[in-house]
C-alpha cells in the first residue's frame, strides 16, 4: 500500500497554464504545480508566460531594494 496518494492538480476549467515540462499551453492544471506557470485568463497570456517572467526578472534585478550592495550613507564619499 502506498503511503502517499497522487493528487490530481487543483484548478478550474477556463484557467490556462504554461507547462514547463511539455513547453506548451494547457487548459486546466494537467501537470503538477512544480511544472507549470499560471493560472492565466487566456491561452495568449499563458503562451507569453516565459517572456513575462523574463521581463519581471529584469525589473527585479534592477530594483535597488533587491540588491546585496550596501546603501551609501550620508558620510560615504
Amino acid at each position: 500500500m502506498a503511503l502517499f496518494k497522487k493528487r490530481k492538480p487543483v484548478g478550474k476549467p477556463g484557467e490556462w497554464y504554461y507547462c514547463l515540462e511539455h513547453k506548451k499551453v494547457e487548459e486546466g492544471p494537467d501537470c503538477p504545480g512544480k511544472d507549470r506557470m499560471g493560472p492565466y485568463a487566456s491561452p495568449q497570456e499563458a503562451a507569453q508566460a516565459m517572456e513575462t517572467a523574463r521581463e519581471r526578472n529584469v525589473e527585479w534585478e534592477a530594483d535597488p531594494r533587491w540588491t546585496d550592495a550596501p546603501t551609501p550613507g550620508p558620510n560615504d564619499d
